[in-house]
Formats: C-alpha cells, sequence, structure tokens
C-alpha cells in the first residue's frame, strides 16, 4: 500500500468547509400517472409566445391543446 501524500496547498475539506447539507426536494411523484412525458417541436414564436406568459407555459400549451381537442378541430382537414 502507497504511502498518502499530503498536499499542504489544497488541504482535505472539513465538515466545517462544507458547511450543512442541503437537501433538494422536487415536486414529487404525481399522485395518479396522468400526464406523459414527450417531445413536441414547435415555432419558436409559438413557445416565446407561451413562455412571455410566465410560469407553467406548459400547462397554458396543454390547456390550449385540449380546447382545440374538444371543440373537434383536431380532426378536421384542412
Amino acid at each position: 500500500m502507497a504511502n498518502k501524500v499530503r498536499d499542504t496547498k489544497n488541504p482535505p475539506w472539513t465538515e466545517e468547509m462544507l458547511g450543512p447539507a442541503l437537501l433538494k426536494k422536487g415536486r414529487g411523484r404525481q399522485r395518479a400517472l396522468t400526464k406523459v412525458s414527450t417531445t413536441i417541436r414547435l415555432d419558436a414564436d409559438v413557445l416565446a409566445f407561451f413562455r412571455a406568459r410566465g410560469p407553467g407555459y406548459q400547462t397554458q400549451i396543454n390547456d390550449a391543446l385540449r380546447k382545440l381537442m374538444k371543440r373537434g378541430l383536431a380532426n378536421r382537414s384542412t
């Protein structure tokens, strides 16, 4: 076993240097899996419009698509 070399310019970290542990809490798991993660390509101006409206832009896009779906326009041919 090799001897450890002590680097005086870079001392080992101490608990005091590290400070208290930070626990990150996310949103957690969904109660009911009602949404599906997917990838969709949007025009830049459409995405900018929804993002400019503030937080929750993905929900706003989902709501707009749902309204379109309920009106039956999604099945209409162009």
